[in-house]
């Protein structure tokens, strides 16, 4: 991992807000879902520099993309211990997820796993890779809530019509209410000298 200052003021209170949204069970769940897909057991003791440690050459994520895109050609990844290909086995998996349809904004970046930057975003994208093999059919296990489908609604111009003369509350309406009758206190009197 490369050698970082630990920062001071504005840097370290957004890195201490990183470290606060880590959840230690939320990676072991997700770890879990990888040993369970790529049927490998990964040791894990529940410390966010292990699950860098674990997943930081990439070749446990090609493994698990590999496997979830098992009709698609396979991802040829590096097992070497230069860092540049390491990153390019993460960057490899980052483009397998979006083949697979999860969005940009679900995913993380090569340096939040890499150097550990950000690894609450790493388990998040994971896990939204996660949600969207499930949706796909791609594995058996989701890991958290269920990807939402779409939901579009039709409607006919009657209704659309009848909607144009409604007044909904979030436009300001009150209702009828006026200010009328109310006076909070008297107006300035300014006497002449």
């Amino acid at each position: 991992m490369a050698e970082r200052p630990k920062g001071y003021g504005l840097t370290a209170e957004l890195n201490a807000k990183k470290e606060e949204k880590y959840d230690a069970d939320l990676a072991n769940e997700t770890l879990q879902w990888i040993e369970f897909v790529i049927e490998e057991p990964l040791s894990f003791d529940g410390q966010s520099d292990n699950v860098v440690a674990i997943l930081k050459d990439g070749q446990i994520l090609c493994k698990l993309m590999n496997i979830l895109r098992s009709n698609n050609p396979q991802i040829k990844f590096n097992q070497s211990k230069m860092a540049f290909k390491q990153m390019e086995n993460i960057s490899k998996f980052l483009d397998g997820c979006e083949q697979l349809g999860v969005a940009k904004t679900d995913s993380f970046q090569t340096v939040d796993l890499y150097e550990g930057q950000n690894v609450p975003q790493v388990i998040n994208g994971i896990g939204a890779l996660a949600r969207k093999a499930y949706k796909l059919g791609l594995t058996e296990h989701s890991l958290g809530p269920k990807e939402s489908d779409q939901n579009k609604r039709e409607f006919s111009k009657e209704q659309l019509d009848a909607g144009k003369h409604i007044i909904g509350l979030q436009a300001g309406s009150n209702k009828g209410a006026t200010q009328a009758g109310q006076s909070f206190g008297s107006t300035r009197q300014i006497i002449g000298q």
